[in-house]
């Protein structure tokens, strides 16, 4: 925890056990009468502070108000002398970098000043949808993830602490209304397709019912859903159909789905996704009116996001770790397999980024310039000396298209799940730039 003077740290705060701190009181019980978790707290003190000269009108604005009171009294140190006049909120911007969030204020991708439009990002990761959409002139006015790592990060990137469970009705509950576009990089669930209707009641228990019941009660002019290719042929292809019926049940025009890989748009990574895009009905908006970006030619390799410098030790690969991949190859090729490491030449292109099994063998590289391969961590044998090495987060980062002044704040395991999980943010981009083009062209949105 750091708390000294009148300066304090929210992210320096969380980075210690967040689960374990909790600050209590009559202004942080919910509308059931349960106790807000201190991270849920910041939530709503976060988009409080970031939204709070936003036109957007927020559900949560008195309650916001009043746990920020407490909160200032616990970081001051001294206690309002009239508590429900909200003194501390009436203090300046300004004012609050200085008494109680500096690094709030600070974060390096902040909303523009003069939004064209506001946009929702649930599943939020470490904000890809955002980044994508900020560059646009977009405003996110909500965002919701259940990843306590993945926090962190967006905290650390964006100034707010996404809101939890998107499944708990508090937490949809805290969503403004009015928003222009709802995106969603949703995890892909098994469906019970045992009715016959395929639609928005066979989605239920499943984290797609959710997006589904949003776009129904908030009706927003427009959405932007991303999954894995896999979807599309998951249950032969029932899955996709269920989906695809639900969201023309909420109200919504869908133009044919599209498998986009970001290697053609700027990132050196073979990465296909569906991308999925809807428009209110009532908007008149045609399914021919919208089209998906066109291919580019690739125009990266490997060698254009490798680290400028000699990468630690520790991301080589020790000898004995070498003979076992080569080993567990060998099995599977004798068996007619595909499975196993591979080496990305420099001139490359990498293979998708992903969490788990073999996601960072999958992706190794051959890298002679560091020199000193004293190990860094316990390994069994000694560091290879042909080169072989892992990617680094950084270079991750720079696969899914994130700029060098995104902050890595989390140990390395998180950083590669979180990259892993992340969209390829020029490919979302530039899908989303033709969604915004209908809705400017018929003035629903701001050009």
């Amino acid at each position: 925890m750091k708390q000294s003077g009148t300066t304090f740290s929210l992210f320096d705060f969380c980075k210690g056990s967040a689960d374990r701190v909790q600050i209590f009181g009559e202004e942080t019980l919910d509308e059931e009468g349960n106790i807000i978790s201190f991270v849920d707290q910041a939530a709503i003190i976060t988009h409080f502070l970031q939204l709070r000269n936003s036109k957007v009108n927020l559900p949560y604005c008195s309650k916001a108000k009043s746990i920020l009171n407490l909160w200032y009294e616990f970081i001051r140190r001294e206690k309002q002398h009239n508590p429900k006049q909200y003194n501390c909120v009436a203090e300046s911007a300004i004012g609050f970098q200085t008494y109680l969030f500096p690094d709030l204020f600070q974060a390096p991708f902040q909303a523009q000043k003069n939004p064209k439009f506001t946009f929702i990002d649930l599943f939020a990761g470490i904000g890809g949808f955002r980044m994508a959409f900020q560059n646009l002139g977009g405003e996110c006015v909500f965002s919701s993830e259940w990843d306590e790592q993945a926090k962190k990060t967006y905290y650390a990137n964006y100034g707010d602490v996404p809101f939890g469970d998107i499944t708990k009705e508090s937490t949809k509950n805290k969503i403004p209304k009015g928003f222009d576009i709802l995106c969603a990089g949703f995890p892909c669930q098994a469906f019970s397709l045992a009715g016959k209707r395929l639609g928005f009641e066979e989605t239920r228990g499943t984290l797609f019912f959710d997006v589904a019941e949003i776009l129904k009660r908030y009706q927003p002019k427009a959405f932007f859903l991303e999954n894995v290719k896999g979807l599309v042929i998951h249950d032969k292809g029932r899955t996709f159909k269920t989906i695809l019926n639900t969201l023309e049940e909420v109200g919504y025009t869908v133009p044919n789905p599209q498998i986009v890989n970001a290697m053609y748009f700027g990132v050196p990574q073979h990465r296909e996704r569906i991308y999925i895009v809807g428009f209110r009905k009532d908007l008149g908006i045609k399914k021919e009116d919208f089209t998906y970006p066109q291919q580019k030619e690739i125009s990266k390799k490997w060698i254009d996001v490798r680290e400028e410098n000699p990468v630690p030790a520790k991301y080589y690969l020790s000898t004995q770790y070498i003979t076992t991949l080569i080993n567990h190859k060998a099995r599977h090729e004798a068996k007619g397999h595909g499975f196993g490491y591979d080496i990305i030449p420099d001139d490359g292109i990498a293979h998708a980024i992903v969490v788990g099994g073999m996601g960072r063998e999958s992706n190794l590289v051959i890298d002679f310039r560091q020199t000193n391969l004293t190990p860094t961590t316990r390994i069994k044998g000694e560091v290879n000396k042909q080169g072989w090495r892992k990617m680094t987060p950084r270079e991750w980062a720079r696969l899914q298209g994130y700029p060098d002044n995104f902050k890595i704040v989390v140990a390395d395991a998180s950083a590669y799940k979180q990259f892993g999980n992340s969209v390829a943010v020029p490919a979302i981009q530039a899908t989303a730039e033709q969604i915004l083009k209908p809705l400017q062209e018929n003035g629903i949105i701001r050009k």
